[in-house]
């Protein structure tokens, strides 16, 4: 093994699988139910995350993406059976919003201890059609626990958020992290950010499990980005090209 993925046990049969060694810092996360498990996402593509997965349970994997950015599918080629909102479905299946040169150049930005195993020459964005079309509202039984999607379009058409309400868990996707919280490419919506953060913010959130940076972080943070992209809104700069605004724990990248 090349050591490229951390895990961290959430608790019992909650797993965090990260890539601390880009960058990018982005996290999956393994949900194993009694009968069946859930993965969130699968990564940069670097390294092979099922080779993970495999290790930490033995039942049927169902994959559910947060949305299609590059850093989220890289690994969707290793799975049978996946699902991804349907607004970003034709990006898998047909064209891929960024050309794979650039997404190369954005993957070696910035230093990193990449394995040696890897070569950027071979690096290739997955495309695939989906095996499942998630909607709002969609339930999935794993047995023992229930898992619900929460469409929260904004960084991205499709991006959904996953909630556990048993359990008070929301993984936050792109929506919510400490870091810079980007709204600034064409196929983001600064105005629907916000009113996805509206939304989630209705939910009984006892833990955030973001898709990037770091693990721990206070649910009150949902509050300070809805402060901020108000505040920004009622100063008319919730539209493209305003910049890049600093609260403190995060940013905002419109």
């Amino acid at each position: 093994m090349d050591n490229w993925f951390t895990t961290e046990r959430i608790d019992t049969d909650t797993f965090a699988i990260s890539e601390y060694k880009h960058w990018e810092e982005p996290h999956s996360y393994l949900l194993i139910g009694s009968k069946q498990a859930l993965l969130i996402d699968t990564g940069l593509g670097i390294s092979n995350i099922k080779n993970v997965v495999s290790k930490l349970t033995s039942l049927q994997i169902f994959v559910v993406i947060s949305h299609a950015h590059w850093d989220h599918i890289g690994g969707l080629g290793l799975f049978n059976r996946f699902g991804i909102h349907k607004d970003e479905a034709q990006w898998l299946s047909d064209k891929f919003p960024l050309p794979l040169k650039t997404v190369k150049n954005i993957l070696l930005s910035k230093p990193c201890d990449l394995p040696k195993t890897f070569d950027i020459d071979n690096y290739k964005i997955f495309q695939g059609s989906p095996t499942s079309i998630l909607f709002d509202g969609q339930t999935f039984d794993l047995g023992n626990r229930t898992i619900n999607v929460i469409h929260t379009p904004g960084h991205s058409p499709g991006h959904c958020c996953f909630y556990e309400s048993e359990r008070g868990y929301l993984f936050s996707g792109d929506l919510i992290y400490k870091g810079c919280l980007d709204a600034f490419y064409p196929s983001t919506d600064p105005i629907a950010f916000m009113q996805s953060i509206e939304k989630v913010k209705r939910l009984n959130i006892k833990k955030i499990l973001p898709a990037h940076h770091q693990l721990n972080i206070p649910v009150d943070l949902i509050d300070e980005i809805d402060n901020a992209f108000k505040s920004l809104y009622s100063q008319n700069k919730l539209v493209h090209g305003s910049g890049i605004f600093d609260f403190g724990n995060f940013q905002i990248h419109i």
